[in-house]
This record gives structure tokens, C-alpha cells and sequence, in this order.
């Protein structure tokens, strides 16, 4: 997983409090990524007033490929510092492989990820026979006691559902179907690791469905709509933005008519200012510039080399910028009513 813009910005994401109860909305942005993998994602995280969701800092909905290149693309070897790497294939099949010996098949229902601590490179690329599909790329930040922690990998195969059903009726059966990804919610816990407090789900809402999901009002939460659209407590929400919920809710109500699926988002707010560039999430500007630095130098005490890869597929680093970042305010300010 990369953010593979050819001259991606620096940002600090600075911390944040608790916001308590929101309901605002931030279009995601289609990001073009050009070169001949002509590919084009849709990027809901960072965003300039919402820079993260508790420790969730990169989303990414990944589609098909292009008319260029319709069976999806390949990403060559790259590297990551300071961050989780959360890997959720819709359809398709991707081959994932990194410099801790990891070489694994992914498929729908199948989480991957991959902590970088101090240090990983690693690829992704298409299994042949099988397009690339949609999916998404997520990162999570490592608290500052983690982020140094030798880089490691897990895959998991099969994870905790749920189910949710508040209507009488007997006879209807239209429920809210749910796979936690990381952390907790429905009552059971993904046994993926985590590093700082966190959740992540899939959810199906099936059609008709009216039910009420519960939540960790410690937590704040956001929402983005995959395919179809539903009400959030009333609140109609579609495809192609993330909806920011806050903090302080002890539940939400989902109702849809025609079915839905979404992926709901939540943590802790994060209580430490990143810096973010490229692929790596640091602290400093300089912690930035090191780790480029050593990504360039093929620094394999770093950045260890990937079994089936040569130097010369090693994706390079782009220019870092010639300022040093402002910082970026989060401003979240509409009171759920």
C-alpha cells in the first residue's frame, strides 16, 4: 500500500481533544496518480479540516484500473515508517510481499497488515488470472512508544462477524451485518493487533434494515459509503463522502430501503501531532528527511531488501518540498442537533 502522488505535500496533523457529537461531512477527493499504472483512487483521509479518526490518518477506495490498463496495477517495492498498513480487498486478489520474508495471497474476507516501525519496504502486485478489484488502503499511526518497533507482518484469514436486527416483526429478518477488522464492536474483537486504541468494520445493511449499532462514546467515529446509501440517525449519507460523527455517542441508528454496505471508523483522538509525507508518518520534518535519505541510499539495515525484487524496481522517492510544513488546524465544528 502507497501513496504513490508524484509530489505529495507535507502536512501536520496536529492532535486533537475530544470533539464531542458531530455530523459533517468531507467529500473524498479523486487523486490521479499518473504514470503508467494510470490509476486514480479516491482519498477520504487526510483531509485539510480532518486530518484524522483516532489514530486512522490514510483512507484510500482504490478501483479497477483504467482504461490503459483494466486489470489493475501493480505497486513496486516502497517504504514505510511510523504506520500501520491496513489492507481490505472488495474483489480480486493482490500478492502481497515485504523485506520480513512475508509473501501471501490476499483475497475478499482476508485482512492484511503490516507494521512498519522504524522501517519496511514491501509490494503489491496483481495474481495473474485475477483483476486487481476494488479495495481499500488504510493507514493507522503508531503511538510514539510504538513507532520505533521492529517492522512485522500478519495476515488474517477469518475474522469476528455480527449481526444486528431492533425490528419486531419476526418475519423480517433485514439486518446490519458487520466484520471487525481491528478492535471491538457488536461484542466481539478482531484478533488483529493494535497499538493504540481502535476500531475498524465492514458493514452490510441489508435492505429494510433499522437498527441501532452500538458505540464507545471515548471513541470518535466516521462513516463512508461504499455502494447504495442509508440514514444516519435520520441523516441521509451517500457514496463519496466521509461522515464524521465525533466523539460522545453511545450508539447510532442505521436505516436503509434498498441495502448498503460501509465501512465505519473509529478511535481514540490521537493525542500526538504527526507529520506526514509520502509514505512515511513521523514527528519532525527531519525524521522525514532521514528516512528519504535512507530509502535512497538503499539503506538495507532499514529498509531490508524484498526476496524476488531487484534495486532497480524500487519505487524512488520523490522531492521533498523546499519549506518546512505550517501546521494544519483541525476544524470540525458542527454540533450534532
Amino acid at each position: 500500500m502507497s501513496d504513490l502522488e508524484p509530489r505529495p505535500e507535507e502536512s501536520l496533523c496536529e492532535s486533537s481533544g475530544r470533539p464531542g457529537p458531530r455530523a459533517e461531512f468531507f467529500p473524498a477527493r479523486e487523486v490521479p496518480l499518473g504514470g503508467v499504472r494510470g490509476v486514480t483512487v479516491f482519498r477520504s483521509l487526510p483531509q485539510r479540516d480532518l486530518p484524522t479518526v483516532g489514530a486512522w490518518c490514510f483512507l484510500d477506495l482504490f478501483g479497477s484500473g483504467s482504461e490503459t490498463n483494466p486489470e489493475g496495477h501493480d505497486i513496486d517495492p516502497h517504504p514505510h515508517i511510523g504506520l500501520q498498513t491496513v489492507t481490505w480487498p472488495l474483489d480480486g486478489r493482490i500478492r502481497h510481499r515485504d523485506g520480513v520474508g512475508s509473501d501471501v495471497e490476499i483475497a475478499p474476507g482476508q485482512l492484511n497488515i503490516m507494521t512498519s516501525g522504524h522501517g519496511i519496504a514491501h509490494s503489491e502486485y496483481r495474481v495473474p488470472g485475477h483483476v486487481s478489484g476494488h479495495g481499500l488502503q488504510l493507514w493507522v499511526a503508531l503511538p510514539g512508544e510504538s513507532r520505533d518497533i521492529a517492522p512485522h507482518f500478519e495476515q488474517h484469514r477469518e475474522l469476528p462477524t455480527f449481526s444486528i436486527n431492533d425490528l419486531p416483526d419476526a418475519q423480517v429478518r433485514a439486518e446490519v451485518r458487520g466484520t471487525v477488522l481491528i478492535g471491538s464492536l457488536g461484542g466481539v474483537t478482531s484478533p488483529a493487533i493494535a497499538y493504540t486504541p481502535i476500531v475498524g468494520a465492514d458493514l452490510r445493511v441489508e435492505a429494510g434494515a433499522n437498527a441501532e449499532l452500538p458505540l464507545n462514546p471515548a471513541f470518535e467515529h466516521a462513516i463512508l459509503v461504499i455502494e447504495g446509501a442509508l440514514t444516519v440517525d435520520g441523516i441521509p449519507v451517500e457514496p463519496g463522502n466521509l461522515f464524521y460523527l465525533g466523539s460522545d455517542r453511545e450508539s447510532i441508528r442505521l436505516h436503509d430501503t434498498a441495502g448498503a454496505h460501509l465501512l465505519l471508523l473509529g478511535g481514540e483522538p490521537f493525542g500526538e501531532d504527526l507529520v506526514m509525507w509520502w509514505n512515511f508518518v513521523a514527528r519532525s520534518h527531519e525524521e522525514i528527511e532521514q528516512a528519504r535519505n535512507d530509502w535512497e541510499k538503499q539503506d538495507v539495515g532499514r529498509f531490508a531488501e524484498i526476496a524476488g525484487h531487484t534495486p532497480e524496481q524500487r519505487i524512488p522517492a520523490p522531492p521533498l518540498p523546499g519549506l518546512h510544513l505550517k501546521p494544519r488546524k483541525r476544524r470540525c465544528g458542527v454540533p450534532h442537533e
